[in-house]
């Protein structure tokens, strides 16, 4: 029985060519994330043109020398024309949304859920590299994504459009009280409005639901990477690291994971009761 999709790898094996050619076109839209993650902070940059270019040399960048992952490896991760070292944030970005795409087909299948998660995967992965480097949270992408996360639950047979409008509302407002409480003791901003609109966002995809191993997961992690921060960098409580990619990552494993952290929960609240 084939539901809402369009084809259920599960239901034949998994056919390794449309294994391969999502991780394929995961690689492709990886590509193009790479320009958004470095064009999108800059007000004056479209991510549409110009072509992609050498951030050093500025020579515009062949097509044969622009294939994700494997022009990284030919090219022995140096520039063509002028041989300065490519970051390795290209393939990584690129492997990651080739590696969540492949995730998301053996998960969903050829679904709607596969294009809306695929959609939400790659908004999340941008974000995680945007807010290490910059420490912000672009609303272009939060905003719309909440639209669209309360939008496609109509169609979405993981999550209600109530779990996705109430996603919404407690999202934003459990991060808004959590940041106006840490203002009121400490006087300092804690956490900025685009990790708020971000939860927000998390909660249209994923429902209110997620929200708790969310928020849970996130803090712990970011507590634990907070320390070591605080240590290496001697600034103590003033030190600030972006949390956005601590929500993302939470978030990430929540989609994939969801079923088995309910379990542990189930399991969790048994054994309190014994």
């Amino acid at each position: 029985m084939l539901h809402c999709k369009f084809f259920c790898p599960r239901e034949l094996n998994v056919l390794p060519l449309f294994s391969i050619t999502s991780f394929i076109f995961g690689a492709i839209v990886g590509s193009f994330l790479n320009v958004v993650i470095l064009r999108l902070p800059e007000e004056d940059e479209s991510i549409v043109f110009p072509a992609s270019r050498c951030p050093s040399c500025k020579t515009e960048i062949r097509w044969y020398d622009n294939i994700p992952i494997l022009s990284f490896i030919f090219l022995g991760g140096k520039c063509r024309s002028c041989s300065q070292a490519i970051s390795l944030q290209y393939p990584l970005v690129e492997f990651c949304m080739a590696m969540l795409s492949l995730a998301l087909y053996t998960k969903f299948g050829l679904s709607f859920e596969f294009f809306f998660y695929f959609l939400f995967g790659a908004s999340l992965l941008a974000i995680i590299f945007i807010d290490i480097h910059h420490q912000i949270i672009p609303d272009v992408i939060s905003l719309p994504g909440i639209v669209l996360g309360f939008g496609g639950s109509f169609l979405n047979t993981e999550v209600t459009w109530q779990q996705s409008g109430l996603g919404i509302l407690i999202g934003g407002g459990i991060l808004y009280a959590i940041a106006l409480s840490y203002y009121l003791i400490t006087g300092r901003e804690g956490m900025g409005g685009g990790d708020i609109k971000l939860l927000g966002m998390i909660g249209g995809f994923l429902g209110w639901q997620s929200l708790l191993f969310v928020v849970f997961a996130s803090s712990l992690t970011g507590s634990v990477v907070g320390i070591f921060a605080m240590i290496k960098q001697g600034k103590g409580g003033k030190t600030r690291i972006p949390f956005g990619p601590f929500l993302a990552l939470a978030a990430l494993l929540f989609l994939f994971f969801q079923d088995t952290i309910f379990r542990f929960w189930q399991l969790y609240l048994h054994m309190g009761q014994v």
